[in-house]
């Protein structure tokens, strides 16, 4: 996230101007926070990782929604905008916006230098607190990595990286499966 754009917005205020607005703002505590635009490296990634699993899910009750479906987390009153959803079943809607879903099954960041640290760490708490996500996978656009949390039967969330091209990104809560050499197709990582 960036600097705050106004702060003490209500709920209501913060969706009429995400309405009109020409940028996404992800919302919190009566804050408006403008995201960045994602370089070329996350782009390709996040496009390559969508394509791939929306394929294996098309015929199924599981679907994508792409980084423009905004997403509420009620216990936490946080309204964002993640990389990838994995909705599964009918899809749930915000009661005060019927654009904001509140379902999602698997939630996907695609890393940047600049929000790496927050989708790791405050991101994560947040969407650990949406009772419908199962699984949370962070996507590496430096490197051929991606590290999926799965939360277990009893709460507990697990932790697997799949690293290198030979490797491949399974998620549990859904059929899906992705060789990481597909989803850095196009992708020149930086030198070391």
């Amino acid at each position: 996230m960036t600097a705050p754009a106004k702060t003490n917005l209500t709920v209501a205020e913060y969706l009429a101007i995400e309405r009109k607005a020409e940028f996404k703002s992800e919302f919190f505590n009566g804050e408006m926070f403008a995201m960045a635009g994602a370089n070329r490296l996350h782009n390709i990634a996040n496009e390559n990782l969508t394509l791939r699993i929306g394929m294996q899910l098309i015929d199924g009750p599981c679907r994508t929604l792409s980084r423009d479906q905004r997403v509420r987390i009620g216990r936490t009153g946080l309204y964002c905008y993640p990389d990838l959803i994995i909705v599964c079943g009918p899809p749930e809607y915000a009661i005060e916006d019927p654009d904001t879903l509140v379902n999602p099954r698997v939630i996907v960041e695609v890393l940047s230098d600049s929000t790496e640290r927050y989708d790791r760490t405050t991101k994560f708490e947040h969407y650990q607190q949406l009772p419908s996500v199962m699984e949370y996978v962070m996507v590496s656009q430096h490197q051929p990595r991606c590290e999926r949390f799965t939360r277990t039967a009893g709460g507990v969330w697990t932790f697997v990286a799949f690293v290198g091209m030979d490797a491949k990104l399974e998620l549990t809560s859904v059929p899906v499966q992705v060789p990481l050499a597909d989803i850095y197709t196009g992708v020149v990582f930086p030198e070391p």
